[in-house]
């Protein structure tokens, strides 16, 4: 069965219509938004993961119809006017981004993860040691980096939006 849901994506309204069995991952590649990942299909490695209402969701596993009336932010959404945005940066210049598959997942979380400290309400510490970053990026699955730069990225990223 068809459905049309509206909800905001990457700041943009929009209207998806959708099959009501489909996740948001499927809906979002359908919809030409191909930079969010399939790995898994089953929530486990994090290549799909986007934000929704700023919450990292595992797109494989979320209804896309649970997306009617909320915000959508994939990795298409955080560089602006042709520019990366500072966490997409700090990926490439610490080396964090080899064969790229699991990138698009990574920088989100990063990216939730410093929105997270930012908000006034947050009670999260900003001095982050290398083990806070591997919990935060726990679910995010790559084969290729051995996560050393990937958490020199998010350390550089953090300290960054710290400043």
């Amino acid at each position: 069965m068809k459905q049309i849901i509206h909800c905001q994506l990457n700041g943009k309204p929009t209207e998806l219509l959708i099959d009501t069995r489909q996740s948001l991952l499927e809906a979002l590649r359908e919809h030409g938004l191909t930079g969010t990942k399939e790995g898994c299909s089953v929530g486990e490695c994090g290549a799909c993961t986007v934000l929704v209402d700023d919450i990292p969701v595992n797109a494989c596993i979320s209804l896309a119809v649970r997306a009617e009336g909320a915000s959508i932010r994939t990795i298409e959404g955080e560089a602006v006017a042709g520019e990366l945005s500072p966490v997409q940066q700090a990926y490439v210049d610490a080396g964090a981004v080899q064969c790229g598959f699991c990138t698009p997942g990574l920088v989100m979380k990063t990216t939730a993860l410093i929105e997270d400290l930012n908000r006034e309400d947050s009670t999260s510490s900003c001095n982050l040691s290398r083990d806070d970053i591997r919990r935060e990026h726990a679910g995010n699955i790559c084969r290729c980096t051995g996560y050393q730069n990937v958490v020199d990225a998010a350390i550089n990223a953090v300290n960054a939006a710290q400043k």
